[in-house]
């Protein structure tokens, strides 16, 4: 069956006084549901809270712009974290998580999840379960339930239960005071992106940091991996492709450029320009390529297991510099001198190649 890769933007699902919530729908990208993945994005205005919630789906999330403050509480230890997060953080939220996420400052606050549908209700979306508000899950339960569950009077139970007419986003007054972040609980929860250590640097290339469970624990428990990739004006990602079953999920978070990826067969399924904001999904061993525009392109992606492996099929690291010559030549029914040709290019050149001069 074919589906259509090409990248799209999410639409609004909710939009308030506080914030919006965006989610990409697997009606408009059908690989969405093919892979069993979620996509959706957060904005939250000044003093906009997103109220505590948990998910069906196990999630990465990436801070696109602003800074804020993210409340996780974890199952296994009953408390809470309560962390700072700026632009650049990528956060691992396995599932039973409750999170909460806060901006008190006048620019917006926008975040990224992308994460497996697999175990939850709806293959390619995620659903999540607000514990307050006026979707949450105890205006479900009869007042009789809750005041037992909580210990408080009827008319308590009310008037707790249903103080909080928002849903899901909403604005809080300037004088309600909300927890103080500390720097020291992001240590094992946060990685910054642009902070870290890179993991591949080409000069005049680009550059990658990767996510996995070394630098980032709970990466092993959401069962992703996820890097970010930035590459520099005009400069080429080599066409490569995960040879562990994984489906590549990208994010365009600026910049554009122009992308390829060709399947079964030889056939190319995908040629298009990618933008900031789109989204677009490679499926299981097909192979993606991208070459940037003047300003460059940068992307954050996820890669359905949590430790991904890649084979290039250019550069110095390329599947065909391990081939012998001989079969080289007979593979491509050429002569011993375009043989020899071929395989002295790209010596140096890793899985980033520079503009041309």
């Amino acid at each position: 069956m074919e589906f259509d890769l090409s990248p799209k933007q999410p639409r609004k699902s909710f939009a308030g006084e506080g914030g919006s919530y965006l989610s990409w729908s697997p009606d408009d990208l059908p690989m969405l549901r093919a892979g069993n993945i979620g996509a959706a994005k957060l904005e939250l205005a000044e003093r906009g809270l997103a109220l505590p919630a948990y998910s069906d789906s196990a999630k990465v999330a990436y801070v696109l712009r602003g800074s804020g403050t993210c409340g996780i509480s974890l199952p296994e230890t009953a408390k809470e974290k309560v962390l700072p997060i700026k632009e650049g953080d990528a956060l691992a939220l396995p599932f039973g998580v409750v999170t909460w996420w806060f901006n008190p400052n006048s620019v917006e606050l926008v975040v990224l999840f992308l994460g497996d549908t697999s175990k939850g209700h709806r293959s390619g979306e995620f659903t999540n379960f607000q514990i307050t508000g006026a979707s949450g899950i105890f205006t479900g339960f009869s007042t009789e339930f809750v005041s037992r569950a909580w210990d408080l009077s009827a008319d308590d139970t009310q008037r707790l239960v249903g103080a909080q007419k928002g849903s899901l986003v909403v604005k809080i007054p300037d004088n309600q005071s909300m927890p103080h972040p500390s720097e020291g609980e992001r240590k094992g929860m946060v990685l910054n992106c642009l902070e870290a250590p890179l993991d591949v640097d080409i000069k005049g290339g680009g550059c990658v940091v990767v996510l996995n469970t070394q630098n980032l624990p709970l990466v092993g428990q959401v069962g992703l991996g996820a890097d970010l990739v930035r590459i520099y004006g005009h400069s080429m990602c080599s066409p490569g492709f995960s040879c562990d079953s994984a489906y590549q999920v990208t994010y365009i978070v600026r910049g554009s450029g122009r992308v390829q990826v060709v399947g079964v067969d030889g056939k190319r399924v995908l040629e298009t320009r990618a933008e900031a904001g789109n989204l677009f999904i490679v499926p299981r061993f097909f192979v993606v390529s991208k070459i940037a525009d003047g300003d460059g392109m940068e992307w954050f992606s996820i890669i359905t297991t949590p430790n991904p492996v890649f084979t290039h099929l250019a550069g110095r690291t390329s599947v065909w510099k391990a081939i012998s010559p001989e079969v080289l030549q007979a593979s491509f029914n050429t002569s011993p001198e375009m043989e020899k040709l071929f395989r002295s290019r790209r010596t140096a050149d890793e899985i980033f190649f520079a503009s041309p001069k």
